[in-house]
């Protein structure tokens, strides 16, 4: 684990900040200590699967011209949801490094699934490494800062 590549997460989910085209997440994809992808939640442009994992993983499939994405590893923001967690376990990732909690988002008022990365593991038998807690702070801040913006649209 290394925490440059959460920040790269953190840095992208930062625009959506700004920008306001989806949510106050990110994601970056390393394998080998490379940088595959970094991208960020795009769902404010109409799509409700766009999320900050799932475009990360299209970007890393895309950039190395296959679906299976063994051996990389994937830094999110927050805890992946169930379609992000579902996404990563078809990609064939099996590290999951992430900061804050689907419940941490709950509380800013985000539409998420409470449900744990580990518990869905647990329940398909899947063998991935899960790290929570990473940069944390960090993190969290990106939930202060949206939440300070007017004009969000929540999901």
């Amino acid at each position: 684990m290394n925490t440059k590549y959460m920040k790269l997460a953190v840095a992208k989910a930062r625009k959506n900040i700004r920008s306001m085209t989806g949510g106050p997440f990110g994601a970056c994809i390393v394998r080998n200590g490379r940088v595959i992808a970094v991208a960020r939640n795009t769902v404010l442009k109409n799509d409700a699967t766009c999320h900050a994992e799932v475009n990360a993983i299209r970007a890393a499939s895309r950039e190395l011209g296959k679906y299976d994405l063994s051996g990389c590893a994937i830094y999110s923001t927050t805890e992946p949801c169930p379609m992000c967690f579902s996404a990563i376990h078809w990609a064939r990732i099996k590290t999951i490094i992430f900061g804050t909690r689907t419940s941490d988002a709950r509380k800013v008022g985000f539409n998420e699934l409470n449900i744990p990365v580990a518990k869905l593991a647990s329940i398909g038998k899947l063998k991935i490494k899960i790290t929570g807690g990473v940069l944390l702070g960090e993190c969290r801040e990106l939930f202060y800062d949206w939440s300070a913006r007017k004009n969000k649209k929540l999901y």
